[in-house]
């Protein structure tokens, strides 16, 4: 999980950029395009075409949709309001996974759980620092954004072991390819050989993290691996640096500290119990 949140804030910043030249559903079929094109030769080879008629396939489906609105809801955030404000928004989505995962998979959530997501998104809030935000529509995407990612990764770890990941992978991106391939063609704005290179590279980023989330839920309860979440700030604050300059400051070491503590608190505690 850890690793998959490293490589996500890169595809994030891929968006931005094309964000300033390309509309929110260009981006997101690209994304998903790219993405879907990499993982079918390797699945059709592997498991042949009827892989990409999974078992439990409405549950697949819905999974592919909530990260697909997800993904097209923070696109779109990050193109209205500041990097940071949708970060901090985005956020919401490790409370809702361990909200859930109490009443949806049944697991066992108590006190100590609560309290490390609720100190990740302390230390979050403290490396990002929003501004006082103003109500707005990128201000709702985002947090539509975050909820309907959390629900995703309840229902990956519903989907846990249930088929191979890369079967899981491909077929979620093939919902998203499928509905923005219908949708472009009235958004079509022809990329730059620069431009076009920087949406193969969000495709790949976005199979390569996605892939690496679905391996993390094989492993662990999705409670437990909630907290672990917000070490994507670490890898967003060090893109804010080397890429657009921002300064890390002494608070933003602070919260970067403070998140990695939640994070191996409940990995310690998980480790004690078992």
């Amino acid at each position: 999980m850890i690793l998959a949140m490293l490589v996500i804030p890169m595809l994030d910043g891929i968006a931005k950029e094309l964000s300033l030249r390309y509309t929110t559903t260009q981006i997101t079929w690209a994304r998903y395009f790219v993405h879907f094109s990499f993982m079918l030769p390797f699945v059709l080879i592997r498991f042949g075409p009827r892989a990409l008629l999974p078992k439990n396939p409405g549950l697949q489906l819905l999974r592919g949709s909530l990260l697909m609105c997800s993904t097209f809801m923070y696109f779109w955030a990050i193109s209205l309001i500041p990097l940071a404000d949708a970060i901090a928004l985005i956020f919401i989505y490790p409370i809702v996974v361990t909200a859930l995962s109490a009443v949806i998979l049944k697991e066992q959530v108590g006190i100590r759980r609560w309290s490390a997501v609720l100190v990740g998104l302390l230390g979050a809030c403290i490396v990002v620092r929003p501004g006082l935000l103003e109500i707005g529509l990128g201000t709702f995407l985002a947090l539509g954004a975050g909820t309907s990612y959390g629900c995703y990764l309840i229902a990956t770890r519903k989907l846990a072991n249930s088929a191979p990941p890369v079967i899981t992978l491909t077929f979620t991106a093939l919902v998203g390819t499928v509905v923005f391939s219908a949708l472009v063609p009235s958004y079509w704005q022809t990329p730059t050989n620069t431009d076009l290179m920087l949406m193969l590279a969000m495709g790949l980023l976005a199979a390569l993290g996605h892939y690496m989330i679905i391996k993390s839920f094989e492993y662990a309860e999705a409670s437990v691996l909630a907290p672990y979440g917000y070490s994507e700030i670490i890898m967003a604050s060090l893109i804010g640096y080397f890429v657009f300059g921002n300064f890390l400051d002494i608070y933003s070491w602070i919260g970067i500290s403070i998140i990695i503590v939640s994070g191996i608190y409940i990995s310690i505690r998980e480790r004690h119990k078992r």
